[in-house]
């Protein structure tokens, strides 16, 4: 690809990534990209990836994989079994992403997926693949016995997870004050994150 297409996709996909944070996915328009990155050419975006849906998939995939990757360095790292430590692994490489615009704006755009959440189960082959496998041994040991409750578990940690780090991104991004230091927040979401999964169940507790 020669040079000044290549620095028009860059612009594409990094003023996508700051609007689609910013303002939200589903109100950006194509051609607020498009204009955003200098570009007369309405097409541009078409041209260099196809539709608004094709560069939130770049985007995703461009955070997505190394993170992913960073995922299993850590999991390996840890060397530890027990629901913090997957749960560590799960975040680390997300609350890295607090210290850059490019991986703050992921992290907003992110938690507005919550939508798809759900589907992580059902369609593995969209899941990276260490997030895959730290998902479902959580799934396996959670406190409850039913499997849709040991489902609704996952979700609820990935919502609240997602959620807390877009509003921490979103906090730092507009230079508002900060409760707690990042290494305390982070310890902080993993003791979180580890309640919903261990939580004892009240239905299990109230049976005679």
């Amino acid at each position: 690809m020669p040079r000044d297409a290549t620095e028009t996709r860059i612009r594409l996909i990094s003023e996508a990534e700051r609007l689609f944070a910013e303002q939200g996915i589903w109100r950006v328009r194509v051609q607020d990209i498009v204009a955003a990155a200098g570009q007369k050419n309405s097409s541009a975006l078409s041209y260099h990836f196809g539709s608004r849906s094709d560069v939130l998939n770049a985007i995703l995939r461009e955070h997505g994989e190394p993170i992913d990757q960073d995922r299993g360095e850590v999991w390996a790292s840890l060397d530890d079994d027990r629901t913090p430590a997957l749960i560590e692994a799960l975040i680390q490489p997300l609350t890295r992403r607090l210290a850059t615009t490019s991986g703050r704006c992921y992290l907003r755009i992110v938690a507005q997926l919550s939508a798809e959440f759900s589907r992580w189960d059902f369609d593995p082959t969209h899941v990276p693949v260490n997030l895959n496998a730290i998902l479902r041994l959580l799934r396996d040991r959670a406190s409850v016995d039913d499997k849709a409750q040991r489902d609704e578990r996952v979700l609820g940690m990935i919502q609240l997870m997602t959620a807390s780090l877009a509003e921490r991104a979103r906090r730092t991004e507009a230079g508002h004050p900060l409760a707690t230091h990042d290494d305390v927040y982070a310890a902080n979401l993993v003791d979180m994150l580890t309640g919903i999964i261990e939580a004892t169940s009240r239905t299990a507790a109230a049976t005679p």
